[in-house]
């Protein structure tokens, strides 16, 4: 299992998914004679700031990669978010340097979040 797909999981999203203590929002189905299909959002900024509450260690994870990938319970090493941005396909130019590729990192894993079912506010996706 890819490290991406690992955060998936461990928000219920993606092909592995799992139950989340987090509310799931469902939108209004519009009334027609054709199938609709209903896809839920799970509300992950609700799930993740329920996680950082009760976590003993103070991390803001709506700014940085390290505190992210702590509060789900994913290594954060260098190493490791190198594999991660690897795997997201980071530019060479920000791999260099690792607060930019933090950065780049960050930004990414959450737009790719929310592209997957995540639900987050427009402000964290810029």
């Amino acid at each position: 299992m890819s490290i991406f797909d690992s955060i998936l999981s461990k928000l219920g999203l993606g092909d592995d998914k799992k139950e989340v203590v987090s509310s799931v929002a469902t939108p209004a189905v519009p009334v027609t004679d054709a199938p609709v299909a209903v896809v839920g959002e799970i509300d992950v900024f609700a799930h993740l700031t329920d996680l950082a509450a009760s976590h003993a260690e103070k991390l803001n994870w709506k700014v940085s990669i390290v505190d992210l990938m702590k509060l789900l319970g994913i290594d954060s090493s260098l190493a490791m978010r190198k594999e991660l941005a690897t795997e997201l396909g980071c530019p060479s130019d920000k791999m260099s340097d690792s607060a930019q590729m933090n950065l780049w990192l960050h930004k990414t894993v959450l737009q790719k979040l929310a592209a997957n079912g995540g639900h987050l506010p427009e402000d964290l996706l810029h």
